[in-house]
């Protein structure tokens, strides 16, 4: 069984709707949703209020949690870094709004952020920002989604719908157990958290 890790990431729109993304790294990296790990004893709003401050500048306002997202590397498909194989990641995701109309800091280093459009996301962006866009844009509200991820790839299509929610269950990707191209993430501070593949070696993040 694949070790786990706890992560937080956050759709934040502006006033126009737009959602902000990140590319971390240098070369032509994937965008991702700002976001990062869950420190020890610390709960997930708090995380992504202080990791997209750190990662970002920016202040966010939450407004509701759109999903838990299982990402995996499917069987076989997993590069194991020098601290061994790659952990499953399980994200809660937020939507929130950009607090003010301006970053509260200077984002990091390395974090190159912009803002597009819910209809018109980069073409490589990570299988989480494509599939946490999609219902966070739909409205859709306690989603649970597994996101299958290949290292080194990149999901250049929209996930199909999630199964409404019925009798006060939470809202399902009934086909989201199919394979789809991407990558996952290993997050860590000030890393989208679904961009563990793309460090050099895993066991260097930290909370």
């Amino acid at each position: 069984m694949s070790a786990l890790t706890w992560a937080v990431a956050a759709v934040v729109t502006d006033d126009t709707g737009r959602v902000l993304l990140c590319q971390q790294g240098r070369g032509a990296r994937r965008y991702a949703l700002p976001g990062g790990r869950l420190r020890p004893a610390e709960g997930p709003v708090g995380a992504a209020l202080r990791d997209i401050r750190a990662e970002t500048g920016w202040d966010i306002e939450v407004i509701d949690l759109v999903g838990v997202y299982h990402l995996s590397v499917p069987p076989g498909d997993a590069a194991a870094g020098r601290a061994g194989p790659l952990p499953d990641v399980l994200v809660h995701v937020f939507r929130a709004r950009a607090a003010g109309v301006r970053p509260a800091g200077d984002p990091p280093p390395g974090c190159r952020l912009s803002w597009h459009s819910p209809d018109a996301l980069p073409e490589v962006v990570t299988p989480l920002t494509r599939a946490a866009v999609t219902d966070a844009t739909a409205g859709r509200s306690g989603v649970l989604r597994d996101v299958p991820c290949v290292p080194g790839t990149v999901t250049p299509a929209p996930l199909p719908a999630a199964r409404p929610a019925e009798d006060g269950q939470p809202a399902t990707d009934q086909d989201a157990r199919r394979p789809r191209t991407g990558h996952d993430g290993h997050p860590g501070a000030g890393q989208p958290p679904e961009q563990r593949g793309e460090a050099a070696d895993p066991s260097s993040l930290h909370p």
